[in-house]
């Protein structure tokens, strides 16, 4: 009998709670029987902010609050890479930073925080190339960046996930993989999600094809999941009308149930490998949006999160992966 595969669950908490607090999101957690979560937006006494704005004092409550509640971060859910790779006037809102100032700034405080909050990985992204341009363009340029974000998560033992997201120069898998393969490092993960490619007017069939492009890559997983609505014309970028339209992941476009089924057999090999670098398994984190998302975040509420957790779950049994919800359960037996 071949060892089973297995994942562990996580999610962006911040999603449930409106009020975002951190109590409130780590109560969730612990009535879902949840033991990790994605750090992202999180009032720890000072309001509500992103984490990457947390001071000193919030982030030593909020590591209190996860010892009081036996909650860990999987990962920190920073918006790097969610800037301009170019000063170039565009008609977007998006910001430009000059990357010397972000690689300083930005990523070393990105790299600091997930130290402190005890993970050992970042969420991040791939650069907006000028809207109305080709992605294909500016691969090698993103990937030079990317590079050296890489280069200074290694100085800090920890690892950069890089999400396959609309509008960005990784908006797609075959791009994700381009990009992967011309940074080649160590510390560089790819961070696949459905929701995110069946936005773009993906059918599930061209998803799982995205999928396949960049399967060899993939360090984790973001679960949400997109209904398309044929009323909606595509062109060429994701706006706020389409965001209403994310589902729970046994209800979409994104071919969860075949996606998930092919990975299975890579997950023992990427356990193995992810351990090694002190990460403790193979994540599938929640993030579902199913009564809205947006440019830097998305709300589903404590019960859509519950709906989502479950919609997950059912996906797995029925693919036969087996998942651990805490630190407690089956990761001690998969240690044994």
């Amino acid at each position: 009998m071949g060892v089973q595969s297995k994942v562990i669950i996580s999610g962006f908490a911040d999603e449930g709670p409106v009020d975002k607090k951190a109590e409130s999101q780590l109560t969730m957690l612990a009535a879902l029987g949840m033991g990790y979560y994605s750090v992202r937006f999180v009032d720890a006494g000072g309001g509500v902010k992103n984490a990457m704005q947390l001071t000193r004092t919030e982030v030593k409550r909020l590591r209190a609050l996860h010892g009081e509640f036996g909650v860990q971060v999987s990962s920190l859910g920073s918006p790097i890479g969610k800037v301009k790779l170019l000063d170039v006037e565009d008609g977007s809102s998006n910001a430009y930073v000059p990357f010397a100032r972000y690689l300083k700034n930005d990523v070393r405080r990105a790299v600091d925080l997930a130290g402190a909050l005890e993970t050992r990985l970042i969420r991040g992204f791939s650069f907006y190339h000028p809207r109305g341009t080709a992605p294909e363009e500016y691969v090698d340029q993103a990937a030079e960046r990317l590079h050296a974000i890489c280069e200074e998560c290694q100085k800090g033992g920890v690892f950069f996930g890089l999400e396959v997201e609309a509008n960005l120069i990784g908006q797609n898998g075959q791009l994700l993989m381009q990009l992967h393969k011309k940074v080649n490092h160590p510390n560089l993960h790819l961070i696949f999600d459905g929701g995110n490619l069946a936005s773009q007017n993906l059918t599930s069939v061209e998803t799982i094809e995205q999928y396949r492009a960049m399967k060899a890559g993939i360090g984790w997983m973001h679960i949400k999941d997109y209904k398309i609505d044929p009323t909606l014309e595509w062109e060429g970028h994701v706006d706020e009308e389409r965001l209403k339209n994310f589902v729970p992941a046994d209800r979409g476009d994104s071919g969860h149930e075949e996606i998930l089924r092919d990975f299975k057999g890579r997950i023992p090999a990427l356990e193995r490998k992810l351990k090694k670098g002190g990460i403790p398994g193979v994540f599938l984190d929640l993030e579902p949006h199913l009564k809205g998302g947006g440019q830097f975040g998305g709300v589903s509420g404590v019960d859509g999160f519950g709906v989502a957790l479950r919609a997950l779950l059912n996906v797995l049994d029925y693919v036969g992966i087996g998942y651990a919800m805490t630190d407690y359960d089956d990761i001690a037996a998969q240690k044994g």
